[in-house]
């Protein structure tokens, strides 16, 4: 997964936690990948698209990861605008990637396929409130899709988390790792 070195930049503060999680996703030989929250890059001088590191850039890293492995990635969010600005910045992945504008807990309740990875990332955790209980419905509405070597990485520790692990924990999964921003949990406690 040569793939990975251009993400581990020194701004990509959340390089650990996704390194981490493709290693297992290829020892586990996960495929079906959904996102909610996609990423969205940031607007630089004169309207020009740019990486935002500090997101990790989860989209690209994503579909690379599922054109090396022949899988599909669901991407979904909200806003129009950054899907469209997520196509963009995948586009030689496009192959491999299903982009959806909806509400991400609506997408995860109509959603019929097992999922391998499930990254949860939607909503901003400024209001931790309302992120965390959209961050629980959204776990609610996909635990029947996940199987038990299904990892679930969850972005914002302490913000969008604070409902969600205690939910998965009390559903028999464990943490594998985690960071000061992320968290990555299965029911599978081996790598």
């Amino acid at each position: 997964m040569n793939f990975l070195d251009k993400f581990n930049n020194t701004k990509n503060i959340r390089f650990e936690s996704f390194k981490k999680t493709f290693e297992i996703s290829e020892k586990r030989n996960l495929k079906i990948i959904v996102e909610t929250g996609t990423s969205r890059g940031k607007i630089k001088f004169f309207f020009i698209k740019r990486h935002n590191w500090k997101d990790g850039m989860s989209t690209i890293m994503f579909a690379e990861y599922v054109k090396y492995k022949k899988g599909i990635l669901f991407t979904c969010d909200i806003s129009q605008a950054n899907i469209n600005a997520s196509k963009k910045f995948t586009k030689k992945f496009s192959n491999y990637v299903s982009y959806h504008t909806e509400d991400s807990i609506n997408f995860l309740k109509t959603f019929s396929r097992k999922i391998d990875l499930l990254y949860l990332d939607s909503l901003d955790g400024h209001d931790h409130i309302s992120a965390s209980k959209h961050q629980l419905n959204e776990i609610k509405n996909s635990i029947n899709m996940l199987h038990s070597k299904s990892l679930v990485l969850l972005d914002d520790k302490g913000t969008k988390t604070n409902l969600s692990i205690d939910y998965l924990l009390s559903k028999d999964f464990h943490i594998l790792f985690e960071t000061k921003y992320q968290v990555l949990l299965s029911q599978s406690k081996i790598d």
